[in-house]
């Protein structure tokens, strides 16, 4: 078998921006790794409506 063999704990990992849980790297990520903010789309769609509701409140 050729190529390196990963075990889940030497993956890289991170922390969620909306959840605060730990998530590790996942192969779908490995080109923008870097950029990664959240665990799932749910974070994601969690922290956008936080972050505009923080946008509106600035704004008023």
């Amino acid at each position: 078998m050729t190529g390196k063999r990963f075990t889940k704990s030497t993956l890289p990992q991170k922390t969620c921006a909306a959840c605060g849980r730990p998530f590790a790297w996942r192969r779908k990520w490995a080109r923008d790794w870097d950029a990664v903010k959240t665990c799932s789309e749910r974070c994601k769609g969690d922290l956008r409506q936080r972050n505009a509701a923080a946008r509106t409140d600035a704004d008023a």
